[in-house]
């Protein structure tokens, strides 16, 4: 297969009529385990619960804009925080293969990837709406950034090239050229992958180090980021077992352990972290509940208040739910419910953690549901939203 933007998308796409022998990211379906409903145990330290805002709420939505049915840019609705329920849709244009969104800490930026062969990343003043500017990530298919907790510096991953980016954030969010670019060459890659493929690229919650999620090379990198001038020193490598395929991290909220989603072998695995060293360490894959076969399990996501997680499973078009336990230090599945769409690549939590949003790639759609806070359960809040080619959903 080609290394381009174009290859991740004809791949998808092509994933509707095949079985589950593929070599990149990666759908076959089984019936889900019966639930265990048991309250977890609680986690002592984990945070307080965001305060819930009130009033409508910004919803921005990635898509594809070079595929059929696509959108036309970065699409922009809203939600009430009560009901749930996503109205409208505006959008801002120009702005090429916006898959994968992130916010300034500040609120006042938004910034997307352009995931194409040549790839590159674009800021967008949310007052006016304006373009502030695209910058080259030096790579193919960027699929993920994330904004360091400073605000001066953005993040990229480059899927098909297996590279990630720093680039500069000015004052006013307008991003400068880029300031690194370390590709993946070691170790070799796994069983079935022909290359690396950087899959994500976040910063613990401590912002110590910066991590790079490698899907080709079963590689977890921890870097540290040199603030001043943008550069990064890989620190140490955590690898998965062999042909996983690990696409997405997420930390619990004490910052002490993270959860990683694997693509490839359809695993979820505990991870310790340890914040002076920055080193990850991988634990045993655990079952996404979607039975046997593989389902590509796409993003992970934990609650505000640490009890509970939640994992998009996309060939099985289902969430898995997870209590959290021992501050964080074990998952235990409670069960699966079904995503009422198809294909769910990416989701995400209100910043209250009282709605959860799936944005569903091949229904374009975007189903959101309520999260029960004591148990939490998941409950659709009414039909899904219509959506062109739904990859991401950003609620602020």
């Amino acid at each position: 297969m080609s290394s381009g933007g174009l290859s991740r998308r004809g791949f998808v796409g092509a994933l509707a009529g095949t079985g589950a022998a593929v070599t990149l990211p990666a759908c076959d379906k089984a019936p889900a385990p019966a639930a265990d409903t048991t309250p977890p145990e609680t986690t002592a330290s984990a945070p307080r619960e965001a305060a819930k805002p009130s009033g409508p709420r910004p919803l921005y939505l990635g898509t594809y804009t070079s595929v059929d049915g696509g959108g036309k840019g970065i699409g922009l609705a809203t939600y009430d925080t009560a009901s749930g329920r996503i109205t409208g849709e505006e959008t801002i244009e120009d702005v090429g293969d916006p898959s994968y969104l992130a916010l300034h800490p500040n609120g006042r930026t938004l910034y997307a990837v352009n995931e194409r062969e040549d790839g590159a990343v674009t800021a967008v003043r949310l007052s006016d709406r304006a373009i502030l500017g695209s910058r080259s990530t030096g790579g193919g298919a960027p699929c993920h950034l994330s904004v360091h907790p400073s605000g001066r510096w953005l993040l990229s991953a480059n899927y098909a090239s297996g590279s990630v980016a720093v680039h500069p954030i000015d004052a006013s969010g307008a991003l400068g050229e880029r300031t690194d670019l370390v590709t993946h060459n070691s170790p070799a890659p796994g069983p079935g992958q022909e290359g690396p493929h950087a899959h994500q690229f976040v910063t613990s919650p401590d912002g110590g180090h910066v991590l790079a999620v490698d899907l080709g090379t079963d590689t977890v990198y921890t870097y540290r980021l040199d603030t001043r001038a943008g550069t990064l020193t890989e620190v140490s490598q955590a690898h998965t077992r062999a042909g996983a395929g690990p696409r997405h991290l997420t930390f619990h909220p004490g910052g002490r352990y993270a959860y990683l989603a694997n693509e490839v072998d359809d695993t979820v695995s505990v991870c310790g972290y340890d914040r002076a060293s920055g080193r990850l360490t991988i634990g045993e894959p655990q079952s996404t509940g979607t039975g046997e076969g593989t389902s590509y399990p796409a993003q992970i996501v934990v609650t505000p208040n640490g009890a509970y997680a939640y994992l998009a499973n996309r060939g099985h078009n289902s969430l898995a739910r997870y209590a959290v336990e021992a501050d964080g230090a074990r998952l235990r599945l409670l069960g699966t419910v079904p995503v009422s769409g198809d294909f769910p690549r990416q989701i995400a939590l209100a910043p209250d953690g009282t709605l959860l949003f799936a944005a569903n790639q091949r229904s374009s759609t975007v189903s959101v549901f309520h999260v029960d806070a004591a148990s939490g359960e998941l409950r659709l809040a009414g039909d899904p939203f219509a959506s062109p080619v739904a990859v991401c959903a950003l609620p602020l």
